[in-house]
């Protein structure tokens, strides 16, 4: 693990950047897919995937299994014929979540897999026990010991799952693991998130039968072990990274051009500023800042409650949080998804901001605050990927020099986070330790 830094000079509130951020595929598509790719009879091949931390993470895990992975720029070719083990590393997996989703592929296609408990952010609590449910109920077999489980089945049965909570990870790796089963799995409650439909989609072309995605009830006819037949994935952009740029351009540029990205996956976001008075305008694939010239006290606070999509994403809920520093009025953020999530306020308080914690799960926030360098020898630190974003797009509100420590969470999430800002006009230099 590195200890890397982010040494940026502030803009003092005032609007410089301009220019053009591309944005890359969706980390947490991109994950999925990988995962995905156990269940074909060849080498897969994967486009438009984000060279961060997590996904070199999870291309490690494959090739512990025993899976060939290549990357040729942003493109991975996958070939999991080799793969001769169904273990998955537990250092690995302790750097991230997403490490689970490996348990249905593999347990679908090898009929057995052992995992440890999953590592990734500490934003609160994230049990697995619908993966275990679910699986118990496709006919699995569970042996819990200790800091691992083992799971087995011959033959994993279709069957009727419904989740106690949407989940992401859950709906996706059930849905998964019920493309090899045999029969019919029917999932409720399911997950809504674009990226699901992404790779629901893709497995389609490849041979599964996945009806549903997209929505909170999802039907899958099993292939009963049937390999699927590999075909180019190509990932959805990133509406996470696109949100993290479109608030970060709120507070610090001028005229922003957002390419690359989906809008439409973006609506709650993009309704939530313009309300606000920031002048966004989207295309197909752009979301447009321009004229952005008032001064940042001049947009409105408003409160906000994250949800699952299409709600307001749990995942740009940090960098919300520091736009509203910059709002004029009283704002409440409800955090829904993750009682930890939190803790980077900290951050933005020693900053200067005026938020107050009413509870775990809500804050309170007034504003507008000016942001101000620290003390001589005090520094930032980036607690989550999201957090660590919301800290660097504070830095660059405020006034003054920041540091900005744990970068390695950053670069979990954000491809070459710095050498994006500096081509839009940020100061940001990344100190290697």
């Amino acid at each position: 693990m590195t200890t890397d830094t982010f040494i940026i000079q502030g803009l003092a509130g005032q609007k410089k950047l301009k220019g053009t951020v591309r944005i890359n595929g969706a980390k947490n598509a991109a994950l999925k897919a990988m995962a995905a790719a156990i269940l074909c009879d060849s080498p897969v091949l994967l486009e438009n995937i984000p060279h961060n931390d997590d996904v070199e993470t999870l291309a490690e895990i494959l090739r512990k299994l025993g899976a060939s992975v290549v990357w040729k720029d942003h493109q991975l070719e996958i070939d999991p014929r080799n793969i001769h083990s169904t273990s998955i590393d537990a250092e690995l997996a302790q750097k991230m979540r997403a490490s689970v989703v490996l348990t249905g592929p593999l347990l679908a296609r090898f009929g057995k897999v052992t995992f440890p408990a999953p590592g990734g952010c500490v934003i609160g609590a994230r049990p697995i026990d619908q993966f275990i449910a679910g699986y118990k109920k496709m006919g699995a077999t569970v042996d819990e010991q200790e800091n691992q489980q083992v799971i087995s089945a011959a033959q994993l049965q279709g069957t009727e799952i419904f989740f106690d909570f949407q989940t992401v990870g859950g709906t996706e790796t059930l849905m998964m693991a019920a493309t090899l089963a045999e029969g019919t799995t029917v999932l409720k409650n399911c997950a809504m998130e674009p990226e699901i439909a992404n790779v629901a989609e893709w497995l389609n072309k490849c041979g599964a039968d996945i009806q549903g995605a997209g929505t909170t009830t999802i039907v899958i006819k099993g292939t009963a072990k049937r390999l699927l037949k590999a075909t180019t994935y190509v990932t959805v952009p990133d509406r996470i990274e696109a949100g993290s740029f479109l608030l970060l351009g709120a507070l610090c540029a001028s005229d922003l051009v957002i390419s690359d990205c989906r809008p439409d996956h973006m609506e709650s976001v993009i309704s939530l500023l313009k309300s606000s008075g920031v002048p966004i305008r989207t295309t197909k694939d752009q979301v447009i800042i321009e004229g952005n010239t008032l001064p940042i006290g001049s947009f409105k606070s408003f409160n906000i409650r994250t949800h699952e999509y299409p709600g307001f994403p749990t995942d740009i809920q940090s960098p919300l949080v520091t736009f509203l520093t910059q709002a004029t009025g009283e704002s409440v953020v409800l955090e829904t998804i993750y009682e930890g999530r939190f803790k980077f306020t900290e951050e933005l308080i020693k900053m200067g901001a005026n938020i107050t914690m009413m509870n775990p799960r809500e804050i309170l926030i007034k504003g507008p605050t000016p942001l101000s360098q620290l003390p001589e020898g005090d520094i930032l630190s980036a607690h989550d990927i999201r957090a660590g974003f919301a800290v660097v797009m504070a830095a660059l509100t405020g006034k003054g020099s920041f540091t900005v420590n744990n970068v390695h969470l950053i670069d979990r999430g954000y491809e070459k986070l710095e050498e994006k800002l500096r081509a839009i006009g940020a100061q940001i230099e990344r100190k290697v330790a």
